[in-house]
């Protein structure tokens, strides 16, 4: 396998086994950041596809400065927003009404988390309407203020607080549902 900087720049030449390599070296965290982000995993895949034809095509922008990863991950995260977008699945802002608020973080300090509760819990993130799904997704895995999520989102940041705070809400109310049943 050739050094990364030797990928790279058969990549900026166009190279197909440069691209498959760097597609290669790079697909399995990428993918997973895209599958935070759609409903389905063939969306994922979708989003994966598109996110690595921006990274060629924008690769000469990357200037070795800094994480080529931290950067492609930008790019990909761009290209999944983008994708819901056009897909439809903004942030719903309509009334749900029926589920308190929940500060996670404070709770989750003193409980210990097992595998199965991990899986458990992605599993309901996946299950959220995608509104709620991107938000706390943003919010939390990606550190965005809510400032930055609306300008990402189109929406105000008020809108996205909302949608935290509902998106905590129905992730409680599935794992209260799960544990007691």
């Amino acid at each position: 396998m050739p050094e990364l900087n030797e990928i790279l720049e058969g990549c900026k030449r166009g190279e197909r086994l440069a691209q498959r390599q760097l597609y290669d070296l790079y697909k399995g965290k990428l993918f997973s950041l895209c599958l935070r982000y759609a409903d389905s995993r063939e969306d994922a895949e979708d989003m994966l596809q598109e996110g690595f034809v921006q990274i060629f095509k924008d690769l000469h922008q990357f200037k070795m400065q800094g994480s080529l990863e931290g950067w492609m991950k930008k790019v990909v995260l761009h290209v999944a927003l983008q994708y819901l977008r056009r897909q439809k699945r903004n942030v719903q802002t309509r009334e749900l009404g029926i589920w308190d608020e929940l500060n996670v973080a404070e709770e989750a300090e003193d409980l210990p988390f097992s595998e199965d509760m991990v899986k458990l819990v992605l599993h309901f993130v996946h299950k959220m309407p995608a509104g709620f799904r991107t938000v706390l997704n943003l919010y939390i895995m990606e550190g965005y203020t809510h400032e930055q999520i609306g300008e990402a989102l189109g929406i105000s940041a008020g809108t996205s607080k909302s949608q935290l705070s509902r998106a905590k809400a129905y992730l409680k109310k599935m794992l209260d549902r799960s544990l007691a049943g």
